[in-house]
């Protein structure tokens, strides 16, 4: 039995979800809930994943626990193909996490006004030339690494939702949406969004 502590709508989502994929038990914990969340994960993140004596931290890190320790269809099983799905996954977390995260920084260390709006514009540029990359990556397949879905495409499915809480526009191209659409409607995900609403 696994716990994953969470925060709601953060990068988190996108671990539940995968748990859920893998038809895995776990207990769902609310980090805001926790007394003392930094004795859990001393840097404070979310996700954090509890299982027998240990925790797991850093969100790709628990991503590739799951699976390389459970079946799955998430994680092809060819060399090529494997690699693919493992260099987007790093793609998503380390690229266009971070890309997305600065628009939180910024907002919360400038005061609202101009400089502010000017720095949540030139976040968004670069938030935008990400998604045309992912766009033009779709043009040639279905899914972010290939002919499968993949780790990769939940956690996108997730950064996107994040532009909504900035006064910025962030466009995606019509295959980018088509896939985050789809991911959304799967069951997984659904009830994932479901469950940190009511344990939140």
């Amino acid at each position: 039995m696994y716990t994953l502590y969470f925060s709601p709508g953060a990068c988190s989502l996108a671990t539940q979800v995968i748990l859920r994929e893998l038809n895995l038990p776990f207990t769902l914990v609310n980090r805001n809930n926790v007394e003392d969340f930094q004795a859990i994960n001393p840097v404070g993140a979310v996700p954090a994943l509890g299982h027998r004596d240990q925790v797991i931290t850093e969100g790709a890190a628990i991503i590739l626990h799951l699976l390389q320790n459970h079946p799955n269809d998430l994680l092809p099983q060819s060399a090529v193909e494997k690699e693919a799905a493992i260099q987007q996954l790093l793609f998503a977390n380390a690229t266009v996490h971070p890309a997305y995260s600065k628009l939180f920084f910024i907002a919360s260390a400038l005061p609202e006004g101009e400089a502010q709006t000017t720095a949540l514009q030139a976040a968004a540029v670069g938030i935008n030339k990400l998604w045309v990359h992912i766009e033009h990556i779709l043009q040639q397949q279905p899914y972010l690494a290939g002919e499968r879905l993949t780790p990769a495409d939940i956690l996108l499915s997730v950064y996107e939702t994040w532009g909504q809480y900035f006064n910025v526009d962030i466009q995606l191209g019509p295959k980018t949406q088509a896939l985050l659409q789809q991911i959304r409607q799967r069951d997984s995900y659904v009830a994932a969004v479901a469950a940190e609403q009511q344990v939140a």
